[in-house]
């Protein structure tokens, strides 16, 4: 008897919620979209309530969507907005995906900056976790997804404090996937190279001004470092977050997966 392709490879999200972080553009965005076309419920999750709106009408409709405002340097926030929605109703997917620090060596680095965006990267991870645990179990179906960066595999130069705090959210994501995959629940990490984001044009332009060298041709090194000679797009990563939230990836947890063309030197 043929199987339909549903059987063969099961993407179905239908009676599925998700909550994602950072999704009013670039790679929260990508994500949103492409678990709504797979037809979960899509509650997004940011600190800008315009943007929010304009992103919820863009959304695929095959299910009623929402969005919650929430300010990442606040955790306090994420605590209240994480917790009108688990009042509510059972979150299945948690997507973490916050902007990173601004650039620079780590020997000039500020002690308040890496507070601040450990707070706002773990910590704020750590709320939003906890928040969905318990539905999770219950349902007996997580899937809690971290967009964070090859910096985990290979240090990027001059992202001293995103290197350290990516690889404490690494570490976090492993330890986490050890002890809640008897529930049926996966944690993964998602490891995005250059992408063509505001945060990529954020950094070209930083290395731009500091070294005195044209925005185009620090792009084109960066494309021509990556074996396929370019830079990523969002609806990429998406795609691969969309994949780790699916029923077809029930037994994928506790991984690194970059998704950069081949950039990362190591296994």
């Amino acid at each position: 008897m043929s199987k339909d392709h549903n059987e063969w490879m099961p993407l179905d999200l239908s009676g599925k919620t998700a909550v994602v972080c950072g999704s009013t553009q670039g790679i929260g965005w990508a994500a949103a979209s492409h678990l709504a076309g797979l037809g979960a419920r899509i509650i997004l999750l940011a600190r800008n309530e315009q943007k929010l709106q304009a992103a919820l009408s863009q959304l695929p409709e095959k299910a009623s969507h929402g969005y919650a405002v929430a300010d990442f340097s606040k955790p306090t926030h994420v605590q209240d907005a994480i917790q009108g929605i688990v009042e509510k109703e059972t979150v299945h997917i948690l997507v973490n995906n916050t902007g990173g620090p601004a650039g620079g060596p780590i020997v000039e680095a500020d002690i308040d900056a890496f507070r601040a965006t450990f707070e706002q990267h773990l910590i704020c991870n750590q709320i939003l976790a906890q928040s969905v645990l318990p539905g999770m179990k219950a349902a007996g179906y997580g899937r809690i997804i971290n967009v964070i960066s090859t910096s985990v595999k290979q240090p990027l130069p001059n992202l001293g404090v995103s290197n350290t705090i990516r690889g404490a959210v690494a570490s976090w994501a492993k330890t986490w996937a050890n002890e809640v995959g008897v529930h049926g629940i996966t944690v993964n990490n998602v490891l995005p190279g250059a992408t063509n984001t505001a945060r990529l044009d954020q950094i070209i332009e930083n290395k731009s001004t500091k070294t005195n060298t044209p925005s185009d041709a620090i792009r084109a090194q960066m494309a021509n470092a990556v074996p396929m000679k370019r830079t990523g797009n969002p609806e990429e990563i998406g795609r691969a977050i969309a994949f780790l939230a699916s029923p077809s990836a029930s037994y994928i947890s506790g991984v690194n997966l970059p998704v950069d063309g081949g950039r990362t030197s190591s296994l």
